[in-house]
């Protein structure tokens, strides 16, 4: 038996949840708050409640009342409810009915937990952060999942459209084997669902990462905004996947004293690996981005430092040009000055009918203009 339940459960664990789509009956996300003005326990918050024995479907009641009365007079049966953003009635008649401890039951109201593991009894309550990547709009779409385990129940709480389990629902059912090991199975095929959807979000932020990379050297203006918000996703799937690891952990840690199936032991080892190997990704997304960010504030400040070398060269030829306009201009400026004082054509100017007048004015504006040409020529100035 154990050998055909494993041979049944590795297509489950192994299997990709990418092309997994949101089912109908769950209406769009709007808000995470619990929904006011549901007085009955029963309501749109169910998304799907059976009863299983022995891994196969009993009973498929409409309500909760409904579920609770075929667990009652079902023996050896399981229950497995799914809900969609509840009602606090609903979940304060779930905790009723299941003894679950009312801090859990706070959480799932009030949702926006970090991912953890606790224990309460004999019930386990899971929380786990599910994401899926957009590729119309290229962002990491995060989702919140709580599930309740006890030794003859399964609730699942969604507070967001991902994941999809229906389609883990579906798997199950049709591995009678693997759902008769009972609500562990129902947690370690979720835990897998999870993490497998984890492996698109990884593809797309990778190929994110190297988009930046081209736009870095291409010199984008608006790469340093995109670097910003690329960061920020990748710190929060890190709080996604992070505490993956201990929640892990504390499973395996109760293996023996909860006698789990040993192959479920495998395959929640598997789980954790392929988590890992998550974690270890994020990880070097999250440096690879710090090393982007470090290297275009790099290339910013040489772009910026030639722009500033172009402008002082453009200024210091212009300083040349002008130096040489103002050089001629004194040079003219002599023989103009000369001229003109010769040039009032007054009637007792003593020079005006010398003989050697006009020679010794046109070589004085030689002289004056030589020795100026000579001096501007020695400071570079021609």
């Amino acid at each position: 038996m154990a050998d055909r339940r494993g041979r049944m459960l590795r297509p489950l664990l192994r299997s990709s949840s990418r092309s997994a789509k949101v089912p109908a009956e769950a209406p769009p996300e709007r808000s995470m708050d619990p929904r006011p003005g549901d007085d009955e326990p029963d309501g749109e918050g169910v998304v799907d409640a059976a009863v299983y024995v022995s891994g196969v479907r009993a009973e498929s009641p409409a309500t909760l009342a409904d579920t609770y009365r075929c667990l009652r007079r079902t023996e050896g049966g399981m229950a497995w409810i799914g809900l969609y953003r509840p009602s606090e009635p609903q979940l304060l008649s779930l905790a009723e009915e299941f003894e679950l401890h009312e801090l859990a039951v706070e959480d799932a109201i009030v949702a926006h937990q970090r991912p953890k593991l606790e224990r309460y009894g004999d019930t386990l309550f899971v929380v786990l952060r599910a994401a899926r990547y957009l590729d119309d709009v290229e962002e990491v779409d995060f989702g919140e999942l709580h599930i309740f385990v006890g030794r003859d129940f399964v609730l699942t709480v969604r507070h967001s459209e991902s994941p999809d389990l229906a389609v883990v629902r579906r798997r199950l059912e049709d591995t009678p084997e693997l759902l008769s090991s009972g609500p562990e199975a129902v947690l370690y095929a979720i835990l897998d669902a999870v993490v497998d959807e984890y492996a698109p979000v990884v593809a797309g932020l990778q190929n994110d990462i190297d988009e930046i990379e081209t736009e870095v050297f291409r010199g984008d203006p608006l790469v340093s905004r995109r670097i910003y918000e690329l960061s920020r996703e990748v710190i929060e799937f890190q709080r996604a996947t992070r505490p993956l690891s201990p929640i892990l952990g504390a499973l395996s840690a109760g293996f023996e004293k909860y006698q789990v199936d040993d192959e479920l032991r495998r395959y929640l080892r598997d789980v954790a690996d392929h988590a890992t190997t998550v974690m270890e990704r994020v990880d070097g997304f999250r440096q690879n981005l710090q090393d982007i960010l470090t290297l275009n504030a790099t290339l910013v400040g040489q772009a910026q430092n030639e722009e500033m070398k172009n402008l002082a060269e453009a200024s210091n030829a212009q300083n040349e040009e002008v130096k040489k306009i103002s050089a001629w201009a004194a040079i003219l400026f002599a023989p103009t000055l000369i001229g003109t004082i010769y040039g009032m054509n007054f009637d007792h100017m003593p020079e005006t009918h010398w003989t050697f007048g006009y020679p010794v004015a046109l070589f004085l504006m030689a002289a004056t203009c030589g020795v100026l040409y000579f001096i501007f020529k020695r400071r570079d100035w021609l």
